[in-house]
Formats: C-alpha cells, sequence, structure tokens
C-alpha cells in the first residue's frame, strides 16, 4: 500500500531516488526521467534560493503542459514557495488582477506567454525574478532580474535543498471562478494535497505500472493532481496538448500503453461524438481504466461510454472542488450501473454529510447541502475571510451541492443551492431541464439558463450542441414536453457548434449568458 511522504515534492524525490532512470514523462518526442526532472527541479530550487527568494512568498507559473512547468513547479515547492499556477486562457485583465492580489516574488513562464505578461504590466515593486523559457522581448524597462529558463534546466546533478517546510505551510493557491463567476485564490497546504492525492491512489490502485495520459491542464486542479498521483507511486504522465486532434490522443495511448485516461464531461462527450473511439475499442488493450470529474456528466454520456470503452477498462465517476485540493467522492466500477446517477462515497480520508440550514444531518433521502471534512480541505480564500467565513465553519466546507443519500449510504447531486431558477412561482434545477434535453439522444451538451423576464421573474432558455445538423429545436422541445412539466420546458433553443468553456474543459456561464443576450439584448 502507497505510504504518502509529508512534503509534495517529495514524491517526485522520492521516486527520482527509487526510479532514476525511468521514463516519467512523455512528450512528444522527448521522454524524461526522473532523475532528470528531479536535477532540473533542483536547478531552479537553487536559483530561486540564491536570489533570495525565501519560504511564504508567492511565485506564479504560467505555462503550458510540459518538462518546464513540471520542474518550475516542483522546483518552486523545494524553496517554501507558494505556487501560484495560472489559467493560459487568461486575458492581460484577468492575469493583471491576479498578479496585484498576490504580489507574486518571482515568475515562472515561456516565451508563448510573453506578450501576456507584457500585456498584463507586471509591477516590478514585488516581481524580482522572472524564469522565462527563450525571451523575445526587451524587459530592460523593468528592474526585475530576467533569466532564461532553459539555461536552469540544462544543469545537472544538483541535490535536494534542505529547506525547512512542514506540512502546515501553504504549498499553493490556485484561482477558480467557481459557479458564482467570482475569482477567489484557494489556499492549500502541502498536507492538504499530500492527503488527497494519497486517497486518489488508494482508490485507484496506482503503481509504479501505471501510464497515464494526460490533456488536462496542470494549472487546473485535476490535472496537477494527475501529475501529483502518478509521480507519488513512480508512474510514467503521457503529456499530450492537441485533444482537438483526438485520433492523434488514441493512436498515443496506444503506442504507449495508456493505462489511464481521465477527463470532464466535455471531454467524453467529444469521445463519444467527434472521434474515432469505436473503432479504437480492441486496441486499447492497456487501457485500465478511465475517470471523470470537473461537473455533472448525463447518464447517455455514461452509458455510451461503457458501452463504447473495452469491457475490461474500469469506470471511475467522481466528485469534488478545487477547495478540496482535488476529490472528495468517486463511485467505484463495481457500482457504476446500480449507481450510474450517484457521485458514491467519500474518498479515504474524507467525511461527507448532507446537512439543513442549521447544520443538521438529514434523514436518508432528504434533501440538503453536502458538506465535507478531511486534511484535505483548504484553508480559505486568499484576502477573503467574508468568502472564507461563508463556506467553512465548524461542520467543514460547505460545497453549495444540494444533495441527498440513498439507504445504501450512496450520495446523489441534485443541483446547486445557488443556481435554482425562479420561473413564475417555481424554483426550477436547470440540470433536470439539461439531463432531459440530453436524454432525447439528439444533442451532445446543453446548458440551460434563466433570462430575465418582467412578468415570469426569468425564462428558460437552453443553448444545446447538436449531434447532427438536422436536428430542429421544435422537435427537442416537443420530446422535453413528454419528459417535463410545461413550466421546466425551456421556452427558447439556440444551437451552436460547440458550448463556451474555459482551458480546463468547464462550461464557461458568463459566456454562454453572453451568447443568450447576443439573440436577446434587453
Amino acid at each position: 500500500m502507497f505510504s504518502p511522504p509529508t512534503l509534495i515534492h517529495h514524491f517526485l524525490e522520492r521516486s527520482a531516488g527509487l526510479f532514476p532512470d525511468k521514463v516519467a514523462v512523455v512528450h512528444g518526442e522527448d521522454r524524461t526521467a526522473y532523475a532528470q526532472i528531479n536535477s532540473r527541479a533542483n536547478s531552479i530550487a537553487r536559483y530561486l534560493i540564491d536570489r533570495g527568494v525565501v519560504r511564504g512568498e508567492r511565485i506564479v507559473l504560467l505555462a503550458e503542459n510540459s518538462i518546464e512547468y513540471i520542474s518550475g513547479y516542483y522546483g518552486s515547492l523545494k524553496v517554501g514557495g507558494i505556487v501560484v499556477p495560472v489559467g493560459t486562457d487568461l486575458k492581460p485583465a484577468g492575469l493583471k488582477s491576479i498578479l496585484n492580489e498576490i504580489e507574486p516574488r518571482a515568475i515562472i513562464s515561456t516565451s508563448k506567454f510573453e506578450k501576456l505578461l507584457e500585456a498584463a504590466d507586471v509591477d516590478d515593486r514585488h516581481v524580482r525574478e522572472f524564469i522565462l523559457e527563450k525571451p523575445q522581448l526587451n524587459w530592460s524597462s523593468k528592474s526585475f532580474n530576467v533569466i532564461k529558463l532553459e539555461e536552469l534546466m540544462q544543469e545537472n546533478n544538483i541535490d535536494n535543498p534542505d529547506i525547512r517546510i512542514t506540512d502546515a505551510d501553504l504549498a499553493s493557491i490556485i484561482f477558480t471562478s467557481g459557479s458564482t463567476g467570482r475569482s477567489k485564490g484557494v489556499m492549500l497546504t502541502h498536507k492538504n494535497i499530500v492527503s488527497n492525492t494519497a486517497s486518489i491512489c488508494q482508490y485507484l490502485h496506482l503503481t509504479e505500472n501505471d501510464i497515464q495520459m494526460v490533456i488536462l491542464p496542470f494549472y487546473y486542479v485535476m490535472g496537477k493532481s494527475l501529475l501529483n498521483t502518478h509521480f507519488a507511486v513512480g508512474g510514467t504522465v503521457v503529456i499530450n496538448n492537441k485533444f482537438a486532434f483526438p485520433a492523434a490522443v488514441l493512436n498515443e495511448m496506444v503506442s504507449e500503453k495508456v493505462t489511464g485516461f481521465s477527463g470532464v464531461p466535455a471531454t467524453y462527450a467529444f469521445l463519444l461524438h467527434r472521434s474515432p473511439l469505436a473503432a479504437y475499442r480492441e486496441k486499447l488493450s492497456s487501457l485500465r481504466y478511465c475517470n471523470q470529474a470537473g461537473g455533472h456528466m448525463s447518464r447517455i454520456i455514461k452509458e455510451g461510454l461503457r458501452k463504447t470503452l473495452p469491457g475490461h477498462t474500469d469506470i471511475y465517476i467522481m466528485y469534488g472542488a478545487t477547495e478540496a485540493g482535488a476529490r472528495l467522492s468517486y463511485l467505484g466500477p463495481e457500482c457504476f450501473e446500480r449507481k450510474i446517477d450517484s457521485i458514491g462515497k467519500a474518498i479515504p480520508g474524507v467525511t461527507l454529510r448532507v446537512l439543513d440550514e442549521k447544520g443538521r444531518q438529514v434523514p436518508t433521502g432528504q434533501v440538503g447541502e453536502l458538506v465535507a471534512s478531511g486534511d484535505n480541505i483548504m484553508q480559505g480564500y486568499w484576502k477573503d475571510p467574508e468568502m472564507t467565513a461563508r463556506v467553512l465553519d465548524k461542520n467543514g466546507y460547505h460545497t453549495g451541492d444540494l444533495c441527498f443519500q440513498d439507504e445504501d449510504g450512496f450520495f446523489y447531486l441534485v443541483g446547486r443551492r445557488d443556481n435554482l431558477i425562479k420561473v413564475g412561482g417555481h424554483r426550477i434545477n436547470p440540470r433536470e431541464i439539461e439531463d432531459a434535453l440530453m436524454g432525447t439522444g439528439l444533442i451532445m451538451e446543453a446548458v440551460v439558463l434563466g433570462m430575465p423576464d418582467e412578468l415570469l421573474g426569468h425564462r428558460l432558455f437552453a443553448i444545446v450542441t447538436p449531434k447532427n445538423q438536422g436536428c430542429e429545436s421544435d422537435t427537442l422541445l416537443s420530446l422535453c414536453s413528454a419528459r417535463l412539466p410545461r413550466y421546466q420546458v425551456p421556452g427558447e433553443i439556440k444551437f451552436v457548434q460547440s458550448l463556451p468553456r474555459s482551458a480546463s474543459g468547464k462550461i464557461d456561464p458568463v459566456r454562454c449568458l453572453e451568447l443568450a443576450f447576443q439573440k436577446h439584448p434587453d
């Protein structure tokens, strides 16, 4: 059984000691061993130490999935730095806002994002070290020191730094908009992430023989957990940043004998309907499991996966939050068909309860708010004690998800506490309508919004991605009417080629609203 170390970077250091010459990362033609990655991370750490970066200072990491990202991540942790991974899809204003809020001491990035950093007008009152791969611009007007990342990556055989760090120290601040749309910096300690990593390794039965295909960005908490879990057990990570070309991803999964694949609901909708997944069924002989998190996945997608994936491939349905270091519950493959609509039970080390508004546990079958506790729960939101107090109390982390527990102890989500749409005198859960739309079998994805209405308060508006061009709104509405009460049937449906989403694959509610208002400017 996997026994976790104390600190996150110990995952890399231990595997580099046990498996120094083993390939840790495959990225295109590059195959990099554990000892090489650890040495590169040590080189970055040594530079930061020499430049006076100390424990507790923030270090921004802006890069695509790559060896550079991995080396910068573990190297920053080795000095006691607080890693702040930022999304590669950020606009200059969004990046500037985060930089101003966290006041980083150092930034690690690549030339691909150099113009974004320039447009964000990096404040050199706080930033003193700028580590950049292949810099192209002139930064002489800034007072911070600029060094080429590739120069640091060339140094070899550097010992692990000896910096006093405890598991209670902050390891990362991850900015997430969540369901409210407001950007919040989730503060996670080494203990938060290490404990969650250990739990995931346990229930997925991960070993050094596992090979994980990674298409999710590392700055996304689920993507980062793929990196940490496989480095923790000495496995191999295959990086592929080109999921827009799914056949190439599937080919690489076959050639690299990938044992694990992870995605969000949109990932699997894309694989089922816009990729040759079915044709690869017999070729994916090494694929031990697939797992899904990152939001609600409709039953029709789950059933389609079970029919299309190889019979030996297990499917894990997972539920979590950035505030939990990634994971809170999972539905194991042995319960997949019997409890297909459930998010399963709590992962090892986590306690889940369904509570009412007064913090009392509700009876079996009754709906309440899902509240979680465990060593993986965040410390709070960066510089936001008011928002922290709203979600953290003596009972644990209030997820904001409405839920009930069945007689067998399995949890079922029914919607968001803050996401009900009031139409006339009815409070409507948009997920029920989205599931009904998906249940027609005519569409790949759906999102239901509440648009302002003077008479009803809101009117229901659906944005959907059809499987075929011939799909018509009248047909969908007619099928929905057979499944839903009249007040739950959308007043209008808009067809789009794909739903707006972030780089992590989650649906972007703000951009969905923008799409809706393009047609309804009132």
